[in-house]
């Protein structure tokens, strides 16, 4: 079951960067559709109002995209070390991304069937420091 932790800790970094990639270029995005808010055409009224809702919608696609890029890459990273928040909080990201077709689907159904799974479960208990051993 450690492969299969390991592998998700991968994903989990690779889907980041996807997200990261998308946060970019939204971000593009809205600078340029502010840059065309602010400048005047023919339609000032019109293609104005429309590009600031443009660059205000895209906005937010930017933000978010960037934070659930920002968890991704966390949660892959604490993944790895076998942290017990890290599985729960893969978990949530995993319900998170159950509804973003066609992968986030098999993240998600992944990343559940490897967090719930018995003996994956058990990777991430914290176990009690050793005896001391007395000679």
């Amino acid at each position: 079951m450690i492969r299969h932790i390991e592998f998700l800790a991968q994903l989990y970094r690779v889907w980041g960067a996807v997200f990261l990639i998308v946060g970019a270029a939204a971000l593009a995005l809205t600078g340029g559709a502010a840059a065309i808010a602010r400048v005047s055409g023919p339609v000032a009224t019109g293609s104005n109002v429309a590009a600031g809702l443009t660059a205000v919608a895209l906005g937010a696609v930017s933000v978010v995209s960037l934070v659930w890029a920002a968890l991704h890459t966390w949660v892959g990273r604490a993944l790895a070390g076998h942290g017990p928040r890290a599985r729960v909080l893969a978990i949530g990201l995993a319900i998170g991304n159950l509804p973003l077709l066609p992968f986030g689907t098999a993240l998600g159904g992944y990343a559940l069937w490897v967090l719930l799974h018995n003996e994956g479960r058990q990777v991430f208990v914290p176990h009690p420091p050793a005896p001391p051993s007395t000679v």
